[in-house]
């Protein structure tokens, strides 16, 4: 018998409705960006190259989608075979986000009938960022679907392919750590190239690699809580609080390095004075630094820690923190210079939330028709 189970159930539920209900009108503007051009529905510009698409879609879309990178080294790397039951939820999380974000990268693209190009080494720049991180992102893609491959192949009871399937799997799990933690490091290097433009607060002089990562690990982290968390109480199943606490150590580790990696690099580079500025850039850093503060304070205490509620609480924090940190960075501190200002339309802002009303349909459509979540009687 298989360790996991298809959770069964309605499909159309009422809040199943609302969503195919938002998801119908992001579809009505999608279909006229793609006729009718990225204008008739974009505030983007010259100075503003790109906006909530690719920062929401991709930048923190990605991140969000981390939740099977970050458990790929919990289980596979650290050996800690405890959060195995935390994986195929998180690895569909991370197959619908990656293809809904690589789909989202599309209404950015001026001619996206030519994305093949990407694909032909013989038109590649090798001196652009974006390159990196397109092939990585369109290649997880695929390892992320054979990573979730062995759902379908139980469901349809195709044993010799999932037999064969297995010998090679390790192999795709390690892929599966090296390109997130490729292109989630060029996405930092994306503010490199953009110099001056980003806001000095966000311009730390080649340590944003760096620091795209470890926020990338901790939406992931934060993401697999949030999911468990929402589907116990969603789903009417046993709280799994008790096994998500075992991974504080790591999320306060990865909190803890990313708050004195960056406040010590400003403060060598001069630019700690700037967080007290009293203007908008210092705001949004402060409000980032809380977020992501306030979560160490509750893991830090072994008791709160213990609490499904605090725990919920505290993967909010470090979701709403580097996604700010993230729109900071590429979006809201963005100064392409004067004469240029950017707000997403009432179309863009559709689109975006048509997207993730379908990555949302999706995942209840799989978990409740196919062996996803794991049987509650060998729950740990």
């Amino acid at each position: 018998m298989s360790a996991h189970q298809a959770l069964g159930g309605r499909i159309f539920t009422k809040p199943f409705l609302v969503l195919l209900l938002i998801f119908v009108v992001g579809l009505v503007f999608m279909v006229e960006r793609f006729s009718s051009g990225m204008g008739a529905v974009s505030n983007l510009n010259g100075g503003f190259a790109w906006g909530i698409w690719v920062v929401f879609d991709v930048v923190v879309g990605t991140a969000f989608a981390c939740g099977g990178y970050a458990l790929a080294f919990m289980v596979y790397v650290f050996n800690k075979g405890q959060y195995h039951p935390l994986v195929r939820p998180a690895v569909l999380a991370s197959l619908l986000g990656y293809a809904l974000g690589g789909f989202g990268a599309f209404f950015d693209m001026g001619r996206f009938w030519q994305f093949y190009e990407i694909f032909i080494p013989g038109n590649w720049n090798f001196n652009s960022v974006m390159l990196e991180v397109g092939l990585c992102v369109a290649v997880y893609i695929i390892i992320l679907a054979l990573e979730f491959a062995p759902a379908v192949l139980e469901k349809f009871g195709m044993h010799g392919l999932l037999k064969s399937l297995n010998k090679v799997l390790f192999f795709l799990i390690a892929l599966g750590v090296l390109l997130p933690t490729m292109h989630q490091s060029s996405l930092g290097s994306l503010l490199i190239a953009m110099g001056h433009k980003v806001h000095p607060l966000w311009q730390v002089d080649h340590m944003q690699p760096v620091l795209a990562l470890i926020s990338a690990l901790i939406m992931g982290f934060s993401i697999v809580i949030f999911e468990a968390s929402t589907s116990a109480v969603g789903f009417s199943r046993k709280s799994e609080a008790s096994l998500l606490a075992k991974m504080r150590q790591v999320i306060i580790g990865l909190l803890s390095t990313f708050l004195i990696v960056r406040l010590l690099v400003l403060l060598v580079q001069g630019k700690l004075g700037l967080i007290f500025a009293a203007d908008f850039a210092s705001l949004m850093i402060l409000l980032e630094t809380a977020l992501f503060a306030i979560p160490l304070v509750i893991l830090l205490s072994p008791e709160r820690s213990s609490r499904g509620s605090q725990l919920l609480i505290a993967a909010m924090c470090m979701l709403m923190a580097g996604s700010l940190y993230r729109f900071d960075a590429f979006l809201l501190t963005f100064n392409p210079g004067p004469g240029y200002s950017y707000f997403p339309s009432a179309a863009e802002i559709m689109i975006t939330l048509g997207v993730v009303a379908f990555e949302i349909m999706a995942y209840l459509i799989l978990v409740k028709t196919l062996p996803v979540l794991h049987r509650e009687e060998r729950a740990l």
